[in-house]
């Protein structure tokens, strides 16, 4: 990640007051604008993570956000902050298909979480709005964990806009989890409103767009014009984790410069690219669609040597296998033209390699 600071100066960015707080609706959880996205650290050993959570507790962090899909990703929360527990909130998610199936994942993260309940349960990438009675027994599974004690509050993680819509508007949910930045568009701020109408609580992910944006201090002051988002920010290492604790105690405001920053980049995007999401796959080609179909911009914005070595080139080659099947278009939750993007990305690399783009 780059700083907007280095180039004018910290002053013109800081307003020289508290990071803000945000109450997640009606769950009454309240957190710093500021929370630990808690994905990325499966990558990292037990001790790297432990020490990595630790200092995001102590630098004021106390919203950690989890799931069942992430491997060992809960177990390491639980050995590091079992002995905080009651001064954290933790939210970790299912991706069930069945009210047995969910018991057996909710009986595992309390194991691995090292605790007898969890601060919120969301459904993971729900594809559905479930309800009572709709024949599922989800919800009713849902009411019955808290009921029991073992679940505080229902919430539901979405990457299809129009079932986050219908969630929010069901009444049956206290927080929706959704992918939201400053390139997100006017359907995506309009969920933001519909959620404070609502009150429900709003969890920012892919707050980066999936690595597209790499300056923090605008994904970071951007958040901030929302009262009601609580932004998680995925960490893997300690350098990351400091970057965002840094605006604890001296929060920077989105400033015309800012502003500025972040309209231009908007445009550089436009509308039609690939956030990395990786619902898409896998590929009945082994395309590598999540990395492939976004090559053009994840180039321009990171070290281009790392992308254009041996191994990019072959996965590159397999592109020209592309069938043009249209299975991953019906996967994606943006809609998106994956085989064209797919063949646009290609051209792009190609001239890249030949010289005839400079990066």
């Amino acid at each position: 990640m780059v700083s907007l600071m280095a180039a004018k100066g910290k002053e013109e960015f800081y307003s020289g007051g508290k990071m803000n707080k945000v109450r997640l609706g009606k769950s009454e959880i309240v957190s710093v604008q500021n929370a630990f996205g808690a994905l990325p650290i499966q990558r990292d050993d037990f001790e790297t993570a432990g020490k990595i959570l630790i200092r995001a507790y102590e630098g004021g962090m106390s919203f950690f956000d989890t799931a069942r899909a992430y491997s060992n990703s809960e177990e390491k929360i639980g050995i590091a902050l079992s002995h905080v527990r009651d001064k954290i909130h933790i939210a970790t998610k299912t991706g069930a298909k069945t009210p047995d199936e969910m018991k057996e994942h909710l009986e595992t993260s309390l194991k691995n979480l090292k605790t007898d309940y969890v601060d919120i349960y969301q459904f993971h990438c729900a594809n559905q709005c479930y309800r009572p009675g709709d024949g599922t027994g989800m919800y009713e599974t849902m009411e019955d964990f808290k009921r029991q004690g073992m679940v505080r509050h229902i919430g539901i993680t979405a990457h299809k806009i129009g079932v986050a819509e219908e969630a929010v508007k069901s009444g049956l949910y206290e927080t929706l989890q959704f992918p939201f930045s400053y390139l997100s568009g006017e359907r995506e701020i309009a969920l933001v409103n519909l959620c404070r109408e609502h009150d429900v609580g709003f969890i920012a992910m892919k707050g980066l767009a999936g690595g597209l944006i790499t300056n923090s201090l605008a994904a970071y002051t951007f958040m901030t014009q929302y009262d009601n988002v609580l932004p998680i920010w995925g960490i893997q290492h300690m350098s990351e984790l400091e970057e965002w604790l840094s605006y604890m105690e001296d929060s920077p405001s989105l400033t015309s410069e800012i502003r500025a920053f972040i309209e231009e980049d908007k445009k550089s995007f436009g509308t039609d690219f690939c956030r990395g999401c990786g619902y898409c796959m896998p590929c009945p080609q082994d395309i590598m669609i999540n990395q492939c179909a976004r090559m053009s911009q994840m180039i321009r914005r990171s070290p281009s040597n790392n992308w254009l070595g041996e191994f990019w080139q072959n996965e590159f080659q397999k592109i020209n296998k592309c069938t043009g099947c249209g299975a991953c278009m019906k996967k994606c939750p943006y809609g998106l033209n994956i085989p064209t993007l797919l063949k646009k990305n290609y051209e792009d690399y190609q001239n890249i390699l030949s010289g005839k783009v400079k990066v």
